[in-house]
């Protein structure tokens, strides 16, 4: 492997490239755009577009593209040769300042949730300079906003730079007010990545993982997390270099992957980056799950990203660390060595926790999905019912706030391991909360609540955006204040008493907590058709049009794009269970059960008595008469789906009605796998499946 330094964003058209290969008056111009939001002139834009192009193009590239984020989830791409035919029949490259800026990809086929007709079929695409334009499979890739021909925003870009802006003005205004010369505030993001990696010949086995991305039937296995032996444990020799590989590209494409290791299921891992700007930090991830799922193949692994692909252990998160910082670099997070007397970060501290008391319904819509219903709640996955962490200290500092009572800080303790040659270090003020959704950790708050295959703009679209409201609200009650001090001193006792009731420093899984949650008035959104609807309630959005980072109808849009593809999944599932039931395990059943009687046949012809296999035999007949009959069940309810109406009543039908039974012929088919002899199972197993050797 080359050495880091040397192959680090060797692939991005980055700012030492563009200081290297702009003219100084056009860099300088480009750099208020990035940093200021100025308008970026044609003039501009083409000695720009010209200097990428001859870069792209020294590096074997031959087409370039719009990157951009549709509602789908994932990342689109439509491909343009820079070939442009010349006088004398030959070719020149050519890329112009208009075609950097603004491209035209067909917009029809993409989710639009009422947005669009099909038949109106034009979008475009509009450059992002605030991301470096980068190198794939020999494209150049530009990262771009994607809208409709009405100007509607069809991704998931286009609302988190809005998003980006509002906290940034409404955190520099309030600052400005307290004294600060701040310009600029930035949202800064760090999402860890969790993924499993199954054997690619296994993975092709499996229908449930073909359509679905989860298991879909499953028995345990013998052994799954309980010994905590695969958690931090020695990485496999072909995982790690798989790991090594990956490493190799996202350092190329400038992302910071930091830190990789086996996570607490069998077969699951994690990568985590270095903070970066929001806008970044979200196509760069985009970029590491693609590049995840590619490299799979070349390892003869499959990369799961689904939520859930596994019953009975650990799902997978992506952990939204998100802060806030000046242009000067100051974390607005940090409370520093005395957080009781560090107005201005109980200043943002209470503004977050407000803000997500506020709209609690709103952090939870951002994250439901069909597959991170069946992650939370469990196996150190967050509940649904959104809560605050703030650990000892500061919880203790924010009650003598709201009793109006000296805060005597507690001296640091040292850790006394009891062995002479390990040195003593200072104990970290509070321990961790892994079952919290939203839990401060230091300096941070960790979302903990979105599943591994989400979009990381969606959670932090909504982040900025309730964050800024309550930070204007504070604007307005400080602004005018005879003694700043004191109205700010009065305002953060004032916040921090109203919105006790957020903050739960406790364990998320006991049933005490969800019955404590009810009495503080806390919502518990448990399914994503009852969740997502509160994107487009009249609260929120009288809330994102105040910020200009929703209209009314992009929000009933995502509303009912979200609900529908909960609907085609649910669906699909279901439509993959009832292929799986009639066409592998009930006639393997069969031939088990055959296979039991002939053996029971010949034994008694001998005068042997055959109980295991006559016994055997009797309970799976007995099972998978249930299991038929669960199945017809489900086959009726599935057909009766497609009866209902509206997108809402259609979404909470499957959930109520076709789900359960998919629940129940799960859990008869499940018994019966535990059952039947090996060589008959048609799937590779849980155990074949997370435990594979190599």
């Amino acid at each position: 492997m080359a050495n880091i330094s040397e192959i680090f964003a060797s692939d991005v058209f980055n700012l030492h490239v563009m200081k290297e290969r702009l003219p100084r008056e056009t860099f300088k111009a480009l750099m208020k755009t990035i940093n200021n939001g100025e308008h970026l002139t044609s003039e501009v834009a083409s000695v720009v577009a010209n200097a990428m192009k001859d870069w792209a193009v020294e590096r074997g590239v031959t087409h370039y593209t719009h990157w951009f984020q549709p509602m789908t989830g994932i990342t689109a791409e439509k491909h343009d040769c820079f070939l442009t035919p010349d006088v004398n029949g030959g070719i020149i490259m050519e890329f112009s300042g208009k075609e950097l800026m603004k491209g035209e990809p067909d917009a029809s086929s993409f989710p639009s949730g009422g947005l669009r007709a099909t038949f109106e079929a034009r979008g475009y695409t509009a450059w992002d300079p605030t991301s470096y334009a980068f190198i794939k499979e020999n494209t150049l890739c530009i990262p771009t906003a994607f809208c409709s021909y009405n100007g509607d925003a069809l991704d998931k870009k286009t609302p988190l730079l809005r998003s980006m802006s509002a906290i940034s003005k409404s955190a520099t205004r309030i600052l400005n007010l307290l004294g600060s010369d701040t310009q600029r505030v930035i949202a800064n993001v760090g999402p860890e990545q969790e993924y499993f990696l199954i054997d690619r010949e296994m993975y092709s086995k499996r229908k449930d993982l073909i359509f679905a991305g989860r298991t879909l039937y499953g028995a345990p296995a013998p052994k799954g997390q309980e010994l905590d032996d695969h958690y931090f444990g020695t990485i496999k020799t072909r995982v790690a270099a798989y790991m090594k590989d990956i490493d190799e590209q996202l350092w190329k494409l400038g992302i910071y992957a930091k830190t990789k290791h086996n996570e607490a299921a069998p077969a699951q891992h994690e990568l985590a980056p270095v903070f970066e700007t929001t806008n970044i930090a979200t196509d760069h991830n985009q970029l590491t799950m693609e590049i995840m799922k590619r490299t799979a193949r070349k390892h003869g692994f499959k990369c799961l990203l689904h939520e859930k692909p596994f019953a009975g252990v650990n799902g997978s998160g992506k952990h939204n660390n998100w802060s806030i910082s000046t242009d000067k670099g100051v974390n607005l997070l940090n409370p520093g060595k005395t957080p009781a007397e560090n107005a201005q970060f109980l200043l943002f501290l209470a503004a977050t926790v407000k803000a997500v008391n506020d709209y609690q319904d709103l952090l939870r819509a951002t994250v439901a999905t069909a597959g991170n219903d069946h992650r939370l709640g469990g196996n150190e996955a967050p509940p649904a019912i959104i809560s605050v962490f703030l650990g000892d200290e500061l919880t203790d500092i924010i009650k003598s706030i709201v009793k109006g009572t000296h805060y005597k800080g507690k001296p640091m303790d040292k850790m006394e391991i009891g062995v002479d040659v390990l040195p003593n270090f200072p104990r970290d003020t509070t321990d961790r909360n892994r079952t919290s959704p939203f839990a401060f950790t230091g300096n941070k708050f960790e979302f903990r609540s979105p599943g591994a295959k989400l979009s990381v703009a969606g959670p932090n679209t909504v982040i900025n955006t309730i964050v800024a409201d309550v930070l204007d609200q504070f604007y307005d009650k400080l602004k005018d204040a005879d003694d700043l001090q004191d109205a700010m001193d009065a305002l953060i006792k004032k916040t921090f008493s109203e919105n006790m009731d957020i903050i739960f420093n406790g364990d998320g899984y006991s049933s005490e907590w969800v019955e404590i949650a009810k009495e503080r008035g806390l919502l518990n959104l448990s399914s994503a058709p009852e969740a997502v609807p509160h994107l487009a309630s009249e609260k929120n959005i009288a809330l994102f049009e105040r910020h200009g980072v929703y209209s009314a109808t992009e929000l009933h849009s995502r509303v009912e794009i979200l609900l529908d593809e909960y609907c085609k999944i649910i669906n699909i599932e279901a439509l993959t269970m009832i292929d799986m039931a009639k066409k592998d395990i009930l006639p393997a059943v069969s031939s088990y059960v055959k296979e039991l009687c002939h053996t029971a046949k010949l034994s008694s012809e001998i005068g042997v008595e055959a109980g295991f296999e006559k016994e055997l035999a009797n309970r799976l007949n007995t099972l998978s008469a249930d299991m038929y009959k669960k199945l017809n069940i489900l086959e009726e309810n599935n057909k009766n789906a497609h009866s209902t109406k509206s997108v809402q009543e259609l979404a909470t039908y499957y959930h109520d009605s076709v789900l359960s039974a998919m629940n129940d012929l799960r859990a008869t088919a499940d018994e019966i796998e535990t059952l039947v002899g090996e060589k008959y199972w048609p799937y590779p197993t849980y155990g074949a499946l997370l435990f594979y050797t190599v």
